[in-house]
């Protein structure tokens, strides 16, 4: 994240816990490269695993102090809040089942919360989650990443300042092969278990993001839906792929695809908006790159560090044009905008407004965007209001 030349003398790392995200884990990993790339972050004590020999061992692996290495994440939670120099957040990157009682431990005693997507398993969770949170004055953010990404903010801004004019139509859609066929691995495990990963397979893991990024930049509200979703793989118990249509309230239609069996496919996030004056397209696997077709004109394409981008692309790049930023980078900026917002809250001062993540209200409205798509198809794609 750009950040202008200062003569201050800097603030001290803020300290950083995570709860998940052991050695084997391929999320935890990527939330501590992020959480470095800007130096805003320490990671000083862990409960890295749900068994104490797994914790202990990934604890010692990333060099954690032996007394801050936790066989459990309420002793963790007990005893840092108790610190001196205890941790000022916790990461929470375990599977969707156990966001909501990691959280709630760590919120109960003022300490702030990085929660992995989706915020809950179950809508009933995530809205009893946002009840605990509300009066603690703890900064909650959700680390829908893509959200960090420069172009997605240049769209964002430039839907805001009208340059496309009144929305008419979203299509979003995000394709994976992984799930193709049956899997047998830790992270193919947990995902495709209802008990562990809520009700919505490719909803819940990746139609999330899609939605959560088309109102992102858009500023739409979902007023209903219609899904069609299918577990094509036999025997799996959730979605592997989805069909979603979407009104939102002004009048405006989507349409969202969410799918872990599209065959050569790999990490496809791509997000159309189109405008009574022109569109914007983007896609994640060529993420620098913005697509701006005005009515009538030649398209256009915005690079990210280009001349033609604004402010809010700006604050979210770190190097010159024609270099790739990307996941780690978007996912960087988030934790960057965390550690903003609690710096302020730590000094008793507003959260800036150009400081902009995603939150535990956000994280709601997800969950019951999936919540909404299993009752629709279940009722052979019913629209369901939210």
């Amino acid at each position: 994240m750009a950040i202008a030349g200062t003569s201050e003398t800097r603030a001290p790392r803020l300290k950083l816990g995570m709860v998940g995200g052991g050695n084997d884990a391929f999320i935890g990993a990527v939330h501590r490269i992020a959480s470095r790339i800007d130096d805003e972050w320490e990671l000083v004590a862990g409960a890295l695993s749900s068994t104490a020999e797994k914790s202990q061992a990934s604890g010692r692996a990333l060099g954690l102090s032996e007394d801050r290495i936790y066989d459990d994440f309420r002793a963790m939670a007990i005893r840092e809040a108790r610190l001196k120099d205890g941790i000022d957040a916790v990461a929470i990157v375990t599977p969707n089942h156990m966001h909501a009682p990691v959280a709630k431990e760590f919120l109960r005693r003022g300490i702030h919360v990085i929660c992995d997507k989706p915020l809950t398993a179950t809508l009933p969770e995530a809205k009893k989650l946002a009840k605990a949170a509300e009066n603690t004055g703890t900064v909650f953010v959700l680390t829908h990443n893509y959200t960090g990404y420069p172009m997605i903010r240049q769209a964002r801004q430039m839907v805001a300042e009208g340059v496309i004019g009144k929305i008419r139509v979203v299509q979003a859609e995000y394709a994976q092969d992984w799930l193709a066929e049956p899997q047998d691995n830790k992270q193919a495990a947990w995902r495709t278990d209802p008990e562990r990963s809520g009700a919505g397979g490719s909803t819940g893991d990746i139609g999330t993001h899609a939605f959560n990024l088309a109102s992102f930049v858009t500023g739409l509200t979902l007023e209903s839906l219609a899904a069609d979703l299918q577990a094509f793989v036999p025997g799996r118990q959730v979605d592997d792929n989805g069909h979603v249509l979407m009104r939102f309230e002004g009048g405006a239609r989507g349409m969202l695809w969410c799918s872990q069996v599209a065959s050569g496919c790999e990490n496809g996030l791509r997000l159309r908006v189109y405008g009574e004056t022109g569109g914007l397209e983007w896609e994640q696997e060529n993420p620098n790159y913005l697509w701006y077709t005005p009515l009538g004109k030649p398209r256009q394409r915005l690079t990210r560090g280009g001349q033609d981008t604004g402010a809010a692309a700006a604050r979210m790049s770190r190097i010159p044009a024609g270099h790739p930023e990307g996941y780690l980078e978007g996912f960087a900026n988030i934790y960057t905008e965390a550690a903003r917002a609690i710096r302020a809250k730590q000094a008793s001062r507003p959260i800036p407004d150009d400081v902009v993540f995603p939150t535990i209200e956000d994280g709601v409205t997800g969950v019951a965007f999936v919540d909404a798509c299993v009752r629709s198809s279940k009722r052979d794609g019913a629209w369901i209001k939210l």
